[in-house]
């Protein structure tokens, strides 16, 4: 988790459920509150006029969301819905601020998780330069194995759905099916039981 728990009620802190698509920020609304999953999973993205979306991740457990427009008066340029039902601790913005300015230490960590997601969108943009598709999901497949901490072959079970990282990669569900059954016969994954193992 990005903040203990703890810290966040003792600063006062709420607890929120949402129902799975529920929406919890829209774009151009703004950061009133800071949010961190408890459990669940949201999704974060953009709706087009044509009814695109374009998905930047799947926050879950223990990550936070939409924390940088805290420090900002910029309207959110992204939307927070809830894949799943989800759980999440609520922070109000004033709040949150006392928070960071009491314990500085707390801000390191979220400057620090803020970082890491950055560098996972600068990842999937760059497959936006990658004609391949296989090239495009073997890359987004090591960087989810190497951020969950497994190194073997076949070890990691991506807990994402097909949809969900052809969402990611920018490609149709179907041509990500195809490849990924190419990159079964290569041995570059396993499917097992409609879980890809990589």
């Amino acid at each position: 988790m990005v903040i203990p728990e703890d810290l966040l009620f003792q600063h006062g802190a709420v607890v929120k459920t949402y129902s799975e698509n529920e929406i919890i920020f829209s774009e151009g609304s703004f950061a009133k509150n800071y949010f961190q999953i408890q459990d669940g999973t949201v999704k974060i993205s953009n709706t087009f006029d044509d009814g695109k979306e374009l998905v930047h991740g799947f926050p879950f457990d223990g990550h936070c969301f939409g924390e940088s427009y805290l420090f900002t008066d910029t309207p959110f340029g992204i939307n927070a819905t809830a894949l799943t039902a989800c759980t999440i601790i609520s922070l109000t913005k004033s709040h949150f601020i006392n928070l960071v300015k009491n314990k500085p230490g707390i801000m390191l960590d979220v400057n620090r998780y803020t970082a890491e997601r950055l560098h996972f969108r600068y990842l999937v943009s760059s497959f936006l330069a990658i004609s391949d598709p296989m090239m495009k999901i073997q890359r987004l497949l090591d960087h989810l194995k190497n951020y969950f901490d497994y190194t073997e072959p076949y070890s990691f079970q991506v807990p994402y759905t097909r949809y969900q990282l052809a969402s990611l990669t920018g490609l149709r569900v179907e041509t990500f099916i195809r490849v990924i059954k190419k990159m079964q016969a290569l041995e570059l994954l396993k499917i097992e039981s409609s879980k890809i193992y990589y």
